[in-house]
């Protein structure tokens, strides 16, 4: 039996818990599951879902028999009474949600139920409490005594809110970048160089260059953590799966160079790097990036952690191509400019080789074409004379417009009889162009020059250009016209 002293040190210890205890009767709650039961219910939560006033129902039949001092004062409550009189406030809203598990557990016959609760203090303050209901031993029939504890949970419940929140906001952040991103593992390839700087090498180059297979060793061995939204976007990849499954065909060509220079400056210690490279999207397009590489400083020991950011620099890339073409082309008829010729003329001087020939090329009647039918007809000339002249050159020979109606053609390495065949050809080719368009026919004056030494290019120009004129005014003779429409 219990004694009187027995009793007191319960009553003491219930009272002075440091967590809220509650006593309470659950003999309504029982008589009204039986009741449910009897009507032919089986799923609970089924049954409160179905009408909401059961909840409200079950709520109304717990019984609040006693609370202790630690309950008033988490509560925020001067007495029992208070706290009783107002337990709406202090179960409510989202406490509603979780009283369904609870039920549920009685229901199934669980006579000790845990889970983590909503309550409210009665000034208002939320409070996050881990719940555990234990019906009293010698009353599992009835239900009428059940122990109710409540642990103040509401200090770690917000700091793992709160790092949730962090976390979200810091997944947003990654996967919403305005660039691209790509978190690395690099651990293998640290490995991967020490176990060489052990070996004694000290010269890093050298060994890439006897062995390059360490390279391509090296890139298989990085491991792709996550990339974010815009890297799929800007490789053309439907999902992270599709990309990661596909790395082979986005680093490759080029790459391996790259990647080279990127292990040197990772053995030198760089571990933050910047370079521009060349990947190449899943749809096979060349994609310009500008990359930035750096190894996070909580991994600087092992590298297993790598955060790569790259930028899109296709379009800047184009555009400093064209531009550069433009530094260089004729826009009109897509042949060199007068610049280049310029440029390429000095180098053939320093250089060679030799011998070197040069053609001087007039377009005949540009004037009177000018004139008659329009400067549209007249560049669509000289386009044609593009056509012509792009078909009949190749490379290291230089086909350029270098004014209004002249064009030249430089041929180092090109002697006298070569020349006669390029200008063979042209004029073959002009044959056909003129077969091609209708209208009005191509007619062009043309004077061959060859010279052996960086001496004589500017003579050779010159005879070139007499030959030329002589040719040209031949033409005029032969139509009956002035040399100065022309």
């Amino acid at each position: 039996m219990t004694t009187t002293s027995q009793a007191a040190d319960f009553e003491s210890m219930f009272e002075l818990a440091p967590v809220s205890l509650w006593l309470e009767d659950y003999s309504a709650l029982r008589r009204l599951f039986d009741q449910w039961r009897a009507e032919g219910v089986e799923n609970l939560r089924a049954h409160l879902t179905d009408d909401p006033e059961r909840l409200q129902a079950c709520s109304r039949s717990l019984q609040v028999l006693r609370v202790n001092r630690r309950t008033l004062d988490l509560f925020a409550a001067s007495s029992q009474q208070q706290l009783v009189s107002q337990l709406h406030q202090v179960f409510r809203d989202d406490m509603h949600h979780t009283l369904v598990y609870e039920l549920e557990q009685l229901w199934n016959g669980h006579l000790e139920v845990a889970n983590q609760t909503v309550n409210y203090t009665l000034d208002g303050r939320r409070l996050d409490v881990h719940v555990r209901i234990r019906v009293l031993p010698g009353h599992e029939q009835a239900w009428d005594r059940v122990l109710v504890s409540l642990e103040d949970v509401t200090q770690q419940t917000q700091g793992v809110r709160r790092l949730q929140r962090s976390e979200r906001y810091a997944r947003d952040l990654f996967e919403h970048s305005p660039v691209s991103l790509w978190v690395e593992d690099f651990s293998v390839v640290k490995h991967l160089l020490d176990g060489v700087r052990a070996q004694g090498i000290t010269d890093f180059r050298t060994f890439l260059q006897v062995h390059p297979e360490f390279v391509t060793r090296c890139m298989q061995e990085i491991r792709v953590i996550d990339v974010n939204q815009l890297t799929l976007r800007m490789f053309g990849a439907q999902s992270k799966d599709e990309l990661l499954g596909n790395l082979g065909r986005v680093f490759r060509g080029e790459m391996h160079e790259s990647f080279s220079e990127q292990l040197l400056d990772l053995w030198e210690g760089k571990t933050f790097q910047q370079r521009e490279v060349v990947n190449y999207a899943l749809s096979g397009d060349a994609v310009h990036i500008h990359m930035q590489f750096a190894v996070l400083a909580d991994h600087q020991h092992d590298w297993g952690l790598v955060l790569l950011s790259l930028v899109d620099i296709t379009a800047r890339k184009k555009a400093e191509a064209y531009l550069e073409y433009l530094g260089k082309h004729d826009v009109l008829t897509q042949l060199r400019n007068r610049a280049y010729y310029a440029e390429e003329l000095n180098r053939i001087k320093r250089k060679g080789p030799w011998p070197c020939s040069v053609i001087a090329i007039d377009l005949n009647g540009l004037k009177i074409v000018n004139d008659e039918r329009g400067h549209a007809a007249g560049d669509a000339l000289l386009r044609r004379i593009g056509e012509v002249l792009a078909k009949a050159v190749d490379a290291p020979a230089c086909a350029a417009r270098i004014g209004g109606d002249e064009f030249a053609v430089l041929l180092p390495g090109i002697d006298a009889r070569g020349a006669l065949g390029v200008q063979e050809r042209i004029l073959s080719l002009l044959e056909l162009n003129n077969q091609f368009y209708p209208g009005h026919p191509i007619s062009l004056a043309m004077g061959v020059a060859t010279c052996d030494t960086s001496e004589q290019v500017d003579a050779a120009l010159h005879r070139a250009d007499q030959a030329m004129y002589a040719e040209k005014s031949r033409y005029y003779q032969e139509a009956g016209s002035d040399r100065r429409r022309g």
